[in-house]
């Protein structure tokens, strides 16, 4: 949903076209798979797409090939630092951190929740993506 959701809020800015992005899990449990259906209604309806989007797990690559690599929780945090090339491991850092204690630090999995947990996610999704498009920029 952080793919979707930053790419909209760069285009909304004007600046859609100064970003590679793209999203990966730590595992590859659903490799191949669209965004959740509740996150996909829940970003509709606010007018962003997500139906193109397929999950994937972390390639070694990536630590190269993108200058930052966020996580969403403290989990994914450490896996990922795990993964890192001593090298890159500069690029690994939390999603939110750009609030600035603005929001809970790490965004909740909302896989196991109602549709609720999808709107509280997309809520810290869209504040920390401004956060961090303006720090970018």
């Amino acid at each position: 949903m952080a793919e979707g959701v930053f790419a909209h809020v760069a285009a909304q800015a004007g600046l859609g076209s100064r970003f590679m992005l793209d999203s990966a899990g730590t595992a590859a449990w659903h490799t191949g798979n669209p965004t959740d259906p509740r996150g996909q209604a829940a970003a509709a309806a606010r007018g962003i797409d997500l139906t193109g989007l397929r999950a994937r797990q972390v390639r070694p690559r990536d630590f190269t090939e993108f200058d930052l690599i966020l996580a969403m929780d403290g989990t994914n945090l450490s896996d990922l630092s795990a993964l890192a090339p001593q090298e890159s491991a500069h690029k690994v850092r939390l999603f939110l951190d750009d609030m600035r204690g603005e929001g809970p630090g790490e965004v909740p999995d909302p896989y196991y929740g109602g549709d609720e947990g999808f709107e509280e996610v997309l809520n810290l999704i869209e504040a920390g993506s401004k956060a961090l498009l303006a720090r970018l920029t």
